[in-house]
């Protein structure tokens, strides 16, 4: 028995303690665990089903450097009726308490604890001290959790736990991914990232939903020579001058209509996205009469086209590829010209575009990314090699205007992602990470998950399903200094 009630009189009247009237719950619960702690209830239970046919339940261990929440109680609820509910249909299942001792988490309290701000402060410190600090409070918390969950009536070992940080853990982990990359699994590439300038780091999504501000920045409109033709540019609107000296391509949407517009005042023509093209005049406060529509095109009839590259930087290491007019279905009528500038270091449907459009390589090969992991310029970007990227927006569009380049030079009020650490403006860079095939078995994983039973059903047939479907392949880098 489980239960620390009294069976008196004979088996035939089966006659239990009285019941109160108002029982205590609470207490009734404590005596319970009590009686199953002076019983060896969990340990017992253990023992004389060990050689039942094993039931392997994977758990995903919390962090104990904070205390337990509504989340993880429900969470726990959840798994301890599936645990218990094998063991009682002839299972032996081994239920050992995890903690994931490695992460973000971990090192928020430890650079908000030591005044860290960025990589310098690490370096500073010595990266074997840091990792010290952090392995002090990984079980901070631990005694607080096995009180709070023992007390919940969770059946679980944690005299025996595991915890990410142990090496036996870390070699299992790396045996997997030997594997995988023996199976030709594995490959290395770039991803474009939002990342901290200041903190040297890419962030997580989770991280740059924390701090986003309202801030003024550029809203200009740039012109790109067309070659072979005389006074003909692509008006292509950009928030990001400092991503200009970085371009490599210009995307339209081959289904969408341009116009081909000749200014009658020095007959320069203007490409334009026939949807925007009310917004490019009244932005440059331009009389419709001053204009004269010459053509109107499908996006796909542009597609080829080449110009002349904006600034010389690279004009000579780029691919023969680079400096023309690429396909993208992201290219919509809600903002700008219908036609994006560009720049595969600097934007995730620009590196997409361009690599499909052989510009460069999943690896990086034929990118360009002139800044540093402090964003800021090289050499390579002579006229402003030295000047963090966010502070070279009026240099760069000075020097545009002063070649003839900048159809409108103006700003916008918008909500943008700051770095929660250093409060400093986010911005979104191509970084070297390391990745799992998934894309190419995307076929299995949806054949095993028809195999799966869910509860509830609507999750397999749908929200799961849907994201196997898509399933991209999985990024496994972290930039992380403890784990």
């Amino acid at each position: 028995s489980i239960w620390p009630g009294k069976l008196t009189g004979t088996m035939a009247n089966h006659t239990f303690d009285q019941v109160p009237d108002r029982p205590n719950f609470p207490q009734q619960e404590e005596e319970i665990i009590k009686y199953w702690g002076e019983i060896d209830a969990f340990q017992t239970a253990l023992r004389e089903s060990k050689d039942r046919k094993p039931y392997t339940f994977y758990d995903g261990p919390p962090f104990a450097t904070g205390l337990p929440h509504y989340g993880h109680i429900l969470a726990g609820t959840l798994k301890d009726v599936v645990t218990r509910y094998a063991h009682q249909t002839g299972h032996y299942v081994e239920r050992r308490f995890g903690w994931d001792c490695h992460g973000l988490p971990v090192e928020q309290i430890i650079d908000q604890k030591l005044g860290v701000k960025n990589k310098d402060d690490v370096a500073k410190i010595g990266i074997k001290k840091y990792n010290e600090e952090c392995e002090k409070i990984v079980t901070q918390y631990t005694g607080e959790w096995r009180q709070i969950i023992t007390r919940l009536g969770r059946w679980i070992d944690f005299d025996n736990d595991y915890k990410t940080m142990d090496p036996s853990f870390m070699e299992s982990g790396w045996w997997v991914f030997k594997q995988l990359f023996l199976k030709g699994m594995v490959y290395r590439a770039f991803r474009v990232m939002p990342y901290s300038t200041a903190c040297c780091t890419p962030l997580a999504n989770f991280e740059v939903s924390q701090n986003y501000k309202d801030v003024s920045d550029p809203s200009v409109i740039i012109l790109f020579s067309r070659v072979g033709a005389t006074n003909e540019r692509f008006a292509v609107w950009t928030t990001t001058p400092w991503t200009l000296p970085s371009n490599l391509a210009l995307t339209v949407n081959p289904k969408l209509q341009y116009l081909r517009v000749q200014r009658k005042s020095d007959g320069m023509v203007l490409i334009v996205g026939k949807d925007r093209w009310n917004w490019v005049r009244e932005t440059i406060k331009e009389d419709p009469a001053k204009f004269a529509v010459l053509e109107e095109v499908l996006g796909s009839s542009l597609v080829g086209v080449r110009y002349e590259p904006l600034l010389p930087y690279f004009k000579a290491k780029a691919r023969d590829s680079a400096f023309q007019v690429i396909a993208g279905d992201f290219v919509t009528t809600d903002a700008g010209t219908c036609i994006v500038h560009t720049a595969p270091a600097f934007g995730e449907d620009d590196f997409g575009v361009c690599v499909k459009a052989g510009i460069c390589d999943k690896d990086g090969d034929g990118m360009v990314c002139p800044i540093d992991d402090s964003g800021v310029f090289g050499p390579d970007v002579t006229d402003f090699n030295g000047q963090h990227v966010k502070a070279s927006d009026k240099d760069i569009m000075k020097k545009l205007k002063g070649e003839d380049k900048v159809l409108h030079n103006g700003s916008e009020v918008h909500s943008y992602p700051h770095c929660w650490r250093s409060d400093t403006p986010l911005i979104y860079k191509a970084i070297p990470s390391w990745f799992v095939k998934v894309e190419c078995i995307r076929d299995k994983l949806l054949e095993n998950n028809e195999k799966t039973y869910w509860v509830p059903d609507n999750v397999k047939q749908k929200r799961f399903r849907n994201w196997l479907a898509d399933a991209r392949d999985w990024l496994v880098s972290r930039n992380r200094y403890w784990g």
